[in-house]
C-alpha cells in the first residue's frame, strides 16, 4: 500500500510539473503531449493553434527537432511517424493550425481561412516553444495543403535554424480537371463574398484506403479528418491560389534543402477500388514534380511508387523504404 502511495503521488507530482509548464496529455496518449495557444480574434471569432509533442525516450540534450504541419481536412494523428523520428534522435513537433483539429472549437467553421499569412502566427508559437526547448537545427515538415502552408511560410520567413524543409505530397496547384478553370472566378469573387459556399466531392474512397474499418492500416477521429471532404468557401479557394501563385516562377526562392515527395501516379472516382491503396487520389503528381521544382534551388525530387497521397500511411513495402530514404537525406543535408 504504501508504495502504491508512493507511486501515486509521483505520478501526481509529474502530472501538476506538466500543466505547470503548459503541457497536458494528449489524444494519442501515452507520451503525446499538447499546448494550445491563443491567437487573438478575426473574422471568424476567437481562434487557437495547438502543439503536440512526442515526449523523447532518452534524456540526452538532442539539438535537432522536426515541426509537422497537416493537411486540408486533417489534423496531426501520425504516431508512428512521430516515433520514427523518435528513435533517429529528433524532437518531434506537431501544429495543428487555427480551426483544425484540436484547435477547433465548438461552433466555429472548420478549415475556414482568408490569407495563408494567418498561419504565420500558429507556426512561430511552435517553433518558439522548440527553440526554447533547447532545438537548435529545425525541419520543417508539410503534407499536402500543409506542405503549401510550410513552402510558404518558409519562402516568407527564412531562419537560419529551419535547415530543411519536406514536402509529402504538396498542394501546389488544383487538380480539378475541367472545372480548374473556374479557379480565377471564384479567387476573385472571394475578395469580396469570401463566405460564399464551394461545393466539394461527395466521394469517400481515399479515406476508405487509410481506415483500418475499411482497406487501410490506420485509426483517427472522423470528426476531425472527416470522411468526405467537406465543402469550402470561395476565401479559402482565394487563399490557396494566392499562396500557390507567390511560390511560382521563381519567387518562392527557398534555399535550403528541399526533400519533394509525391506518387508515382493518381488515381481518382468516387468508388474504392484496389487502386486508391497505391496512388494519389486527391492531386496530380506530375503538378507536384512541375512545381516543386521551382521552389528553390537545392530540389531533391522523389517519385514514391505505390504511394497514397499521404506518403506515409502508403502500405508497409512503400514506406519502409520511403523512411529509409528520408532519414538517410537528412542525415546527408544537415551533416554538410
Amino acid at each position: 500500500m504504501k508504495r502504491l502511495l508512493i507511486l501515486f503521488a509521483t505520478f501526481a507530482a509529474s502530472f501538476v510539473a506538466l500543466l505547470a509548464a503548459g503541457w497536458e496529455p494528449d489524444v494519442l496518449g501515452e507520451d503525446f503531449e499538447m499546448r494550445s495557444f491563443d491567437q487573438g480574434t478575426d473574422y471568424g471569432g476567437p481562434v487557437y493553434s495547438t502543439l503536440v509533442r512526442l515526449r523523447a525516450d532518452t534524456l540526452d540534450n538532442r539539438r535537432r527537432g522536426v515541426l509537422y504541419v497537416h493537411g486540408f481536412n486533417d489534423y496531426f494523428f501520425q504516431a508512428d511517424m512521430a516515433r520514427r523520428f523518435d528513435r533517429h534522435g529528433y524532437e518531434f513537433y506537431a501544429v495543428d493550425l487555427r480551426r483544425y483539429g484540436r484547435s477547433l472549437r465548438k461552433g466555429r467553421k472548420a478549415f475556414e481561412v482568408r490569407s495563408f499569412d494567418e498561419y504565420t502566427a500558429d507556426i512561430d508559437s511552435a517553433l518558439a516553444v522548440m527553440r526554447a526547448e533547447g532545438v537548435r537545427e529545425i525541419v520543417l515538415m508539410g503534407h499536402s495543403t500543409g506542405g503549401l502552408t510550410a513552402s510558404y511560410y518558409l519562402s516568407r520567413h527564412p531562419q537560419p535554424d529551419i535547415r530543411a524543409l519536406v514536402l509529402n505530397s504538396p498542394f501546389l496547384d488544383w487538380n480539378l480537371g475541367r472545372m480548374e478553370c473556374m479557379v480565377p472566378l471564384v479567387s476573385f469573387i472571394g475578395s469580396f463574398w469570401p463566405s460564399l459556399r464551394v461545393p466539394q466531392g461527395v466521394s469517400q474512397a481515399y479515406a476508405e484506403s487509410l481506415l483500418k474499418d475499411y482497406h487501410g492500416e490506420w485509426e483517427y477521429d472522423t470528426d476531425w479528418k472527416l470522411m468526405r471532404s467537406p465543402d469550402v468557401d470561395a476565401g479559402w479557394v482565394r487563399a490557396v491560389d494566392r499562396a500557390q501563385r507567390a511560390l511560382r516562377d521563381g519567387h518562392a526562392d527557398i534555399k535550403v534543402p528541399i526533400l519533394l515527395m509525391y506518387s508515382a501516379r493518381s488515381t481518382g472516382g468516387d468508388t474504392w477500388n484496389e487502386d486508391f491503396n497505391d496512388a494519389d487520389a486527391v492531386l496530380d503528381p506530375a503538378d507536384i514534380r512541375r512545381y516543386g521544382a521551382g521552389l528553390g534551388p537545392h530540389v531533391t525530387a522523389v517519385r514514391v511508387d505505390g504511394g497514397l497521397h499521404d506518403l506515409v500511411l502508403s502500405r508497409s513495402g512503400v514506406r519502409e523504404p520511403l523512411y529509409r530514404y528520408v532519414f538517410a537525406w537528412l542525415a546527408r543535408k544537415l551533416n554538410d
